[in-house]
């Protein structure tokens, strides 16, 4: 689990149908001081509606991911748990 910021999205033509309905965010990793950015762009499935700018809450976790879809055979991994309030 990691705080990143939501740096753009990504548009599909075709995905999986347990990803009906989610937005695809590109998502960059932040260092503990909050405003480093840390690696490469991460593509984050995101069902709470967290935009460019944001600053976000990503799992990895897989089985909660395929429990928050609810599609046992899902191929999504990287979900949004949480947004930042805007101070």
């Amino acid at each position: 689990m990691y705080i990143g910021r939501v740096v753009g999205h990504a548009t599909s033509t075709v995905k999986h149908p347990s990803m009906k309905g989610c937005k695809l965010l590109l998502v960059m990793a932040l260092q503990g001081d909050g405003r480093t950015i840390e690696g490469d762009p991460i593509l984050v499935v995101d069902k709470l509606g967290a935009g460019k700018g944001d600053m976000v809450m990503v799992t990895s976790d897989g089985i909660g991911a395929r429990e928050m879809l609810g599609c046992k055979n899902s191929p999504v991994r990287w979900t949004v748990l949480g947004i930042r309030d805007k101070r």
